[in-house]
């Protein structure tokens, strides 16, 4: 089986920029980044519920645990919140206006939480009608994960930070591409 499309800063622009054009534009917009900037699977996007990102003082949590039951594997996870997230996850948040902290993160058109499955079959149906093409759900995960290694982090990191218990899980993750191994060779 084939690997999710990484995707690289332009593609990333063009799907947000889609985004816009949608019918959930900031609820899709959010749901995406918060794949690409903390690496969640779609089960795990689909999991969260509002309490798990806001503190109960109003902001965004720096970091919060998944339990067992909504991640793929057996056992917690924790996820660590950028600043960059954290400012999507506030403009979201005041953009939904809830009062419910028990409520799912996102919605479906339904007005009920995402089940695994149609959270990744939007994220898929996202990226197809923007026009990347080899995209999946699973890019946002895979995007995280490369962009964090092109960056110099370690992969031990890498693999903490994917809930991974084996790092050679991890570099089945991490794309190279022409220009980085350009650049490898013109460090000797």
């Amino acid at each position: 089986m084939r690997q999710a499309k990484t995707l690289d800063d332009k593609e990333l622009k063009t799907v947000i920029a889609h985004c816009a054009t949608r019918r959930h534009a900031k609820r899709d917009r959010a749901l995406l980044l918060t794949g690409f900037f903390a690496g969640l699977r779609a089960k795990e996007i689909a999991a969260l519920s509002v309490c798990d990102v806001l503190a109960p003082d109003g902001t965004i949590r720096a970091e919060f645990v998944l339990s067992p039951e909504q991640t793929k594997g057996t056992r917690a996870r924790k996820v660590f919140v950028g600043s960059k997230l954290q400012r999507e996850l506030a403009a979201y948040l005041r953009q939904i206006k809830t009062n419910d902290t028990s409520a799912p993160l996102f919605i479906s058109q339904k007005g009920v939480r995402f089940s695994p499955n149609s959270m990744s079959q939007l994220i898929t149906h996202i990226y197809q009608d923007a026009g990347i093409v080899g995209a999946t759900s699973h890019s946002c995960r895979r995007s995280f994960i490369t962009n964090l290694a092109h960056k110099g982090v370690s992969v031990r990191i890498l693999a903490e930070l994917a809930a991974h218990s084996s790092i050679t899980t991890t570099q089945r993750y991490i794309d190279i591409n022409d220009k980085q191994l350009r650049a490898a060779v013109e460090l000797v």
